[in-house]
């Protein structure tokens, strides 16, 4: 159920990402993203340090997850920045833990030995699924991100991989 994403999987990707913009919980993007503008961001993700994958049921993709490059220089390359979504009919079924668990187990493998989650402080359930999987608040950036007209802090939780 948990593969690498290939290409046609993009457009489902990007999907799931937009339906999660209008609850102004889960990213700071404040207008849908187009497939356009996505392709360069899905081409920086590959199965050798930096994947995305894709957790698919019977039909289509129902959720996703993503390690990014926290920061270009050298001495960041073995942190990743972890990033979930899951299709909102598909949410409080286990597949952003099985997500999750899915890249924690990889990331040593990858050569990462961190993992980094930036989190609106505001979204109560992601900072709980990650604290499920040992994260911890590593920092806070308080009032940074303008959503709607509100200054929303943004938690730093991390964890060092196995």
């Amino acid at each position: 159920m948990i593969r690498f994403a290939t290409a046609s999987d993009l457009n489902e990707i990007i999907a799931i990402y937009n339906a999660s913009i209008p609850g102004r919980l889960s990213t700071a993007d404040l207008a849908p993203v187009s497939l356009d503008s996505s392709r360069g961001w899905f081409e920086e993700h590959g199965p050798a340090h930096h994947p995305l994958w894709v957790y698919k049921d019977e039909n289509a993709v129902a959720g996703w997850i993503s390690l990014s490059s926290f920061d270009q220089r050298a001495a960041w390359n073995a942190t990743a920045e972890i990033s979930v979504y899951v299709r909102p009919d598909q949410q409080k079924r286990g597949i952003a833990a099985a997500l999750v668990s899915e890249a924690i187990s990889r990331a040593p493998g990858l050569g990462l030995t961190s993992l980094l989650a930036l989190i609106f402080s505001h979204n109560q359930s992601s900072l709980k699924l990650f604290r499920r999987f040992r994260f911890d608040t590593w920092g806070q950036m308080p009032g940074v991100c303008n959503l709607d007209g509100f200054q929303r802090d943004v938690m730093i939780l991390g964890r060092h991989t196995p």
